[in-house]
């Protein structure tokens, strides 16, 4: 009995470790980050007022984000924005805003994000229409898309880079999109190094010692 117990007691724990490995490393993948401001804030789209938000990618594909801003808890989402690769060349350990210069007296615009550890953020894509209007006054090229794309067409809707001449350039010739040349072989070698992070090899592991313990229970049931 001793032995059976002590077998079902390491099946609970590869159990458990089943359910606990994919939510390793979660905040990692998303950038989840709670931000409080305490003035109102441009994001492209609309004015958020004063107060706390939570912010969070739902998808990484390419070069392309999509981000939500939620309420404080992240339960209801507020809007949902595009960005794209903003890259640096040190991060940093904390969370990093970027503002546009404010135009008048309207609310400062958010204008990229680096979640910590980061060296790449989010730099967001403005309405063009408002995409000029924040060029003109930052005089530094700002992502712009269609004013009438809805954010199931956020993913393949053109963007193009608006500069302070009211010019319309490829992004990637004004805003840097992808990794320097330098960065490319870490950025690589970190990348290879993900998966193991939330290694099943624990799981196999520990599925291995409750086998072993199975089969002696079998051979003395034999005996």
């Amino acid at each position: 009995m001793k032995i059976i117990k002590a077998v079902l007691f390491v099946l609970t724990l590869s159990v458990l470790g089943a359910l606990l490995i994919p939510r390793t490393g979660a905040d990692e993948w998303n950038k989840k980050t709670v931000m409080t401001f305490s003035q109102p804030v441009e994001i492209p789209g609309q004015i958020l007022p004063a107060g706390t938000y939570t912010i969070k990618l739902v998808d990484l594909a390419s070069e392309r984000h999509v981000v939500q801003f939620l309420d404080a808890d992240g339960t209801k989402v507020i809007a949902t924005v595009l960005a794209i690769n903003n890259w640096r060349l040190r991060p940093t350990g904390k969370t990093v805003v970027n503002f546009a210069e404010r135009v008048g007296d309207s609310p400062e615009a958010i204008k990229a994000w680096f979640y910590p550890g980061d060296n790449f953020g989010q730099e967001f894509v403005y309405p063009k229409q408002r995409a000029i209007a924040l060029a003109a006054a930052t005089k530094e090229p700002i992502p712009a898309i269609a004013e009438d794309v809805a954010p199931a067409d956020l993913k393949t809707a053109p963007i193009v880079a608006v500069t302070p001449e009211q010019k319309e350039v490829p992004v990637e010739e004004v805003i840097a999109t992808a990794p320097p040349a330098e960065e490319t072989a870490p950025l690589v070698a970190q990348n290879t190094s993900l998966p193991k992070t939330a290694s099943s090899l624990p799981l196999i592991a520990l599925l291995g010692i409750a086998s072993l313990g199975f089969a002696f229970v079998l051979k003395r049931f034999a005996l």
